[in-house]
């Protein structure tokens, strides 16, 4: 009596869903929910102005200046935050870079006149302060016309300001409570150099720090 073989089949694949691949893939899909997450919750703590606009899109045509009879030394007599110019200018910059976010804002700000403005010295042994409107108008001055243009547009969308003085400089500090930690100098103000053309919001020179007289 002949024998009966019987053949193996073969074992049929298993699915790619029940190896380890499904693991790859689960563990791919939670790395892009992790960072889709931190994107999201950084925009929101940290917000970036969409759009960073030029002088010609935001300033009023025909800026009237007011003569100066002599040079102030006083730089909050340079602060006219409620002029109509410099409202109407720090509005246009704000809503066109940002929401209803202040840092965003105090960014927009910042990075307009740092972007805008082209440093241009004083005369030899005179020290000539620009007003805002004036520095508007000629986009450019050195250190002293950058800082009272950006305290003013500052200003002028209800965010505090001051002065920080050094030897032959100044810059500005904004009071953000709201900004992220790493931005802060010191309690919830925010160092705003508009004259270092390589300083982020919220950086200084490193040979400015630990120099300074506050006004």
């Amino acid at each position: 009596m002949q024998e009966e073989t019987i053949e193996e089949l073969p074992e049929e694949p298993e699915p790619w869903y029940k190896g380890p691949i499904k693991y790859i893939i689960a563990i791919f899909l939670i790395l892009l929910l992790v960072v889709w997450y931190i994107a999201i919750y950084g925009a929101k703590i940290d917000p970036e102005p969409k759009r960073i606009p030029t002088i010609e899109e935001v300033v009023p045509a025909n800026i009237i200046i007011e003569n100066q009879s002599e040079t102030k030394d006083d730089f909050l007599a340079y602060l006219t935050p409620n002029d109509p110019v410099i409202k109407q200018t720090a509005d246009r910059i704000a809503a066109i870079g940002c929401d209803s976010s202040k840092v965003c804002q105090a960014k927009a700000m910042f990075y307009f006149v740092r972007d805008n403005f082209n440093y241009v010295s004083d005369p030899l042994a005179y020290e000539y302060i620009k007003t805002a409107k004036e520095s508007l108008a000629t986009k450019g001055g050195d250190c002293d016309d950058a800082s009272v243009l950006l305290a003013n547009l500052l200003g002028a969308i209800g965010i505090r300001t001051r002065f920080v003085f050094i030897p032959s400089h100044v810059y500005v500090q904004a009071y953000l409570p709201d900004a992220i930690k790493s931005y802060k100098a010191e309690d919830n103000w925010v160092n705003l150099d508009a004259t270092c053309d390589n300083c982020k919001f919220g950086e200084i020179q490193i040979n400015n720090k630990n120099k300074r007289y506050i006004g």
